[in-house]
């Protein structure tokens, strides 16, 4: 998938724990853990806001595009 979630690298780097991210922003820790992983289909804007508003963060430093190489 092109688009890769950056989560975890944010959560390290401001050293924040997922059931501190959770409890703050209202949603599960399996949600959290899902979200980590890259394993959602997509992500309501609102809850982008809360993560980024805590982490203090832009919504680039948790999404990435990575181009798919194509075979040539």
């Amino acid at each position: 998938m092109p688009i890769v979630v950056q989560l975890d690298l944010m959560l390290a780097r401001r050293k924040v724990k997922s059931k501190d991210l959770a409890d703050h922003i209202g949603i599960t820790e399996a949600n959290v853990s899902l979200l980590k992983q890259g394993k959602v289909k997509g992500v309501r804007f609102d809850t982008l806001e809360k993560i980024c508003a805590y982490l203090q963060c832009q919504p680039s430093d948790l999404l990435v595009y990575e181009a798919e190489h194509l075979p040539e």
